[in-house]
């Protein structure tokens, strides 16, 4: 349905397009009014913009293929880049033109009802024709389509500057009143074409989409587990924001806590992107891989200790929300009294807490069995 209502918009544009331009160049003609021809060739231009634009949306919305892994939404950005070097081609032509009026070529103008008629009906249509593509362009993010309405709304200016210089023109006398609205005219079209070149480059050039980055840092800032970002790169292709980044954990993640925190920081960008397609790749600190692993650690106090207990099983070490929770089953001699063995485990969770700051730990007593007893 999205592509259907933005092939649909388009269309409807080719259509004002061949309109406008047709009856722009009946009466500029009929009238040798060099602004309403300005005016008709603008629209002309608005024509070959719209066929782009109606090429370029239905292309865009191809899924991604062999050839296209990141889809075909470009294609918009290359077809407004094209819509720009036609607008400043014409733009020289008006200008030139109506230079050589200004400094004496002479040309009459018949003002008529046709010439103020001509641009009122160019006005109304290009008000309903840029609101219709503003709405759709807004709300399927797409850049074809933006700058469609972008032409479509320059000229409402553009007409209602020809009007004035067409009134200077009738009722005051001024008689390069024509030649100059039809430079004002080029001066707005180039003004517009430059805002859409910028935009354009932008685009083409992969440029980051204003503000995202820092939001996407600010919120990575809090994530508890993650040591730092190493590389964050964001481009977008149409409606598209592609976000890819590096991150380094603590060396002593589980898979699961890595893969955990990997999945939330997409769930981040996902809020503040919607719709984003995001990649995150994760590494493990190198920081934590030269240090002694947690294990080994506790390893060696249970070995410098080994003559408190008789021995130990079941040493498990789990990394979760940024510490460690530490879990094993002691073994103490059968006739160890109980105040004795739980001062043995308070003495070995201490040391280990001194090793691993903020470690939680749990140490399960039992007695040792009896040589050639089977436990129970």
């Amino acid at each position: 349905m999205e592509r259907n209502e933005k092939s649909r918009i388009a269309l409807g544009s080719v259509l004002a397009a061949i309109f406008l331009t047709g009856l722009k160049l009946v009466v500029g003609l009929a009238t040798n009014s060099l602004g309403i021809l300005s005016e008709a060739a603008h629209s002309g231009l608005d024509l070959v913009a719209a066929l782009m634009t109606l090429f370029a949306v239905k292309i865009s919305d191809r899924p991604a293929d062999d050839t296209h892994h990141y889809g075909h939404a470009k294609i918009e950005g290359f077809s407004a880049f094209l819509e720009v070097l036609l607008l400043l081609l014409t733009c020289g032509y008006i200008i030139y033109e109506a230079m050589e009026r200004i400094a004496g070529k002479s040309a009459h103008v018949e003002v008529n009802i046709y010439s103020f008629g001509v641009m009122a009906i160019s006005i109304i249509v290009d008000i309903s024709r840029s609101r219709a593509l503003y709405r759709v362009a807004r709300k399927h993010k797409s850049q074809a389509l933006e700058a469609d309405a972008l032409h479509f709304s320059s000229d409402i200016w553009s007409s209602a500057v020809v009007i004035l210089g067409l009134v200077a023109y009738r009722f005051f006398g001024f008689s390069v009143a024509d030649s100059i609205a039809a430079l004002m005219v080029a001066i707005l079209v180039i003004i517009v074409s430059i805002r859409l070149s910028v935009r354009t480059i932008n685009v083409l050039l992969d440029k980051a989409p204003a503000g995202v980055q820092q939001r996407i840092e600010e919120a990575l800032s809090r994530m508890q587990g993650m040591e730092r970002l190493d590389s964050l790169r964001i481009r977008s292709a149409g409606a598209k924001v592609f976000v890819d980044m590096r991150l380094t954990l603590d060396g002593g993640l589980s898979f699961t806590e890595a893969h955990r925190i990997a999945s939330l920081v997409e769930q981040q960008v996902s809020e503040i992107v919607p719709g984003a397609d995001a990649l995150v790749h994760v590494n493990p600190s190198r920081e934590r891989s030269s240090r002694t692993l947690p294990k080994e650690e506790i390893s060696d106090i249970l070995s410098e200790h080994a003559d408190l207990f008789v021995g130990y099983h079941d040493l498990n070490i789990v990394r979760h929300q940024g510490n460690y929770l530490v879990t094993m089953h002691l073994l103490m001699g059968a006739d160890s009294r109980l105040e004795e063995a739980h001062k043995v485990c308070d003495h070995l969770e201490r040391d280990i807490k001194q090793r691993i700051p903020g470690a939680t730990v749990n140490i399960h007593i039992e007695p040792a069995r009896p040589a050639g007893k089977p436990r129970s």
